[in-house]
């Protein structure tokens, strides 16, 4: 059912398991205007298709590796990729895409797209692009939300995002600079995410701060501070919402009633209770007690 459904008539190749394991495989699909996003996962497998494909139309499909190792054959070239690892190959074209343990997020994008930022697109096919590289960082960290179900309610907003994908992929691809002007606001935009995204994960570490998030980041702690300005937001700002909204959480929370005030404040990250206090009244108009006491009435 797979190899029909999926293989056939979804991606026009067959599927060749590759283990005498049971076979499993899983697949999400992202279509945005001019972009189709695949997150998949499986056992070890060869997607193969034999000759070009009746409708091939010229896209690129940008296929970053997750797992272990995987080979890549096509127009007689064949690469191996590392785990985070990418390449960009013709994407109705025959040839074959081999995964020890298949992990993979696949970009496929029209050639016109691409055209419209590379003075030749067909050079960078085939080329490994390191997981390393900053571009191809930065598209990983902005394509992970979409796998996590985000919401893209308009129509606008749904085009912004298959445009910074493009320029991201076009500049990921380019050896030198590209044709015509690159959109810098796309890198921006997608710099930014990815720190915001960090920034979510860790803002209830005590000793989080600009440098560790900006080492994290492979930038400077003063271009860290001028993206977030970008924002509207510093980097204290940003992390003291995030710690104060976990706060407030967990003082109306009533499984977390019985916990003493300093006890949630240092869960939320912060570890100058005073600090925290003022914080919190000055954020909520109350203190973290009467917040409690409210919710506790209410309860």
């Amino acid at each position: 059912m797979w190899r029909e459904e999926f293989g056939d008539k979804i991606l026009r190749v067959d599927i060749e398991p590759l283990s005498d394991l049971p076979f499993h495989a899983r697949s999400t699909l992202r279509v945005l205007p001019g972009l189709n996003a695949f997150s998949s996962a499986s056992s070890p497998l060869r997607f193969r298709r034999t000759r070009d494909a009746a409708d091939a139309d010229g896209s690129i499909a940008l296929i970053i590796n997750m797992t272990k190792d995987c080979v890549v054959v096509q127009r007689g070239r064949e690469v191996t990729l590392r785990a985070g690892d990418a390449v960009a190959v013709h994407h109705r074209s025959k040839g074959s895409v081999s995964f020890a343990q298949g992990s993979y997020f696949a970009l496929v994008i029209p050639r016109a797209e691409l055209a419209a930022r590379l003075s030749n697109i067909d050079e960078p096919t085939m080329r490994p692009i390191p997981r390393e590289q900053t571009t191809l960082r930065l598209v990983r960290s902005y394509m992970r939300p979409l796998w996590d179900e985000l919401r893209l309610a308009t129509s606008d907003l749904r085009s912004l995002v298959a445009t910074h994908v493009h320029d991201l992929a076009a500049m990921m691809l380019s050896r030198d600079r590209l044709s015509g002007e690159t959109n810098a606001s796309a890198v921006v935009a997608i710099r930014l995410a990815a720190v915001l995204e960090y920034i979510a994960a860790h803002f209830d570490d005590p000793e989080l701060n600009l440098e560790t998030v900006a080492h994290s980041q492979g930038v400077s702690p003063r271009y860290l501070q001028r993206l977030l300005e970008t924002s509207g937001s510093s980097f204290t700002a940003q992390v003291n919402e995030l710690r104060l909204q976990r706060a407030f959480a967990l003082l109306t929370d009533p499984v977390a009633s019985p916990r003493l005030i300093s006890d949630i404040a240092l869960e939320a990250g912060f570890s100058d209770i005073s600090y925290f206090n003022r914080s919190f009244h000055s954020r909520f108009g109350e203190s973290p007690t009467g917040i409690r006491a409210q919710a506790r009435k209410s309860g």
